[in-house]
Order: C-alpha cells, then sequence, then structure tokens
C-alpha cells in the first residue's frame, strides 16, 4: 500500500474523498455546494471538511473557489470507491443481499475491513463468477 492510502483520515473525510471523486467523474467541476447536496450536509460543514482535506493534501481549493483532488486524495478516494464497489459486489452476489441495503451496508464496511479480507471476498467473487 502506498503512502497516500495509509496517511490515517476518518470515514467521515473518506466518504468526502469518494463524493468530489464521483461528482468530478459526472461534471467535471466541483463546488461546496454540489458536496452539500450529494451528502446531504450543510455547506458550513462541507468547507470545515475540505479545510481539513486541503491540509492533509488530499484536495486543492482557492478560496470559494472549485474543489480538487490532489493526485494523493484522487488515489485515496478511488482506493476507497474500489473498496466500496466490492463490498457491495460481495453482499449482492454471494450473501444475496438487496442492492439499497448493499448500498448502505458498504459505505459502513469500506471504512473497517481490511484489505486482505477484501482480496479474498474478490478471490471468492470471481471463483463464482467463473462457474
Amino acid at each position: 500500500m502506498n503512502k497516500s492510502i495509509e496517511k490515517k483520515i476518518s470515514p467521515s473525510l473518506e466518504d468526502y474523498l469518494e463524493a468530489i471523486y464521483n461528482l468530478r467523474r459526472l461534471n467535471n467541476s466541483v463546488r461546496v455546494t454540489d458536496i452539500a447536496i450529494e451528502l446531504g450536509i450543510a455547506k458550513p460543514s462541507v468547507n470545515n471538511a475540505i479545510a481539513l482535506l486541503k491540509d492533509k493534501g488530499f484536495v486543492n481549493q482557492e478560496k470559494y473557489g472549485l474543489v480538487e483532488l490532489t493526485s494523493t486524495g484522487e488515489q485515496r478516494a478511488e482506493y476507497v470507491l474500489t473498496k466500496h464497489t466490492n463490498i457491495k459486489a460481495f453482499l449482492i452476489k454471494v450473501l444475496g443481499v438487496d442492492e439499497v441495503t448493499a448500498e448502505v451496508e458498504a459505505c459502513k464496511i469500506e471504512h473497517v475491513i481490511s484489505d486482505d479480507t477484501v482480496l479474498k471476498m474478490n478471490i471468492l467473487l470471481n471463483k463464482l463468477a467463473d462457474r
């Protein structure tokens, strides 16, 4: 695992990174208002989180400007998103959890599950797909 992924940040800040990453893929630019709407959070809370992410080197933002992921932020967001996607697939395909529940639970699990466990889940998913 590289250093950018090893940096400790809270699950909440990881959710911000994931939201910024997803919004940028849809819109090419991300504003604080976009993040607030996406996460259902007040703009002052988003501004506080952006300040923390900026201090940790995960995002750049000029005052009142667009929010951009740094390369470190992009790597961390992709890492979290990949874990989320893989966990959700496992919950749906192996355990038969409905999609809405799987989405909610994957978002919670992605912050605490080890990389080794996710790897083993993926191995099992691939074996089942090969059948």
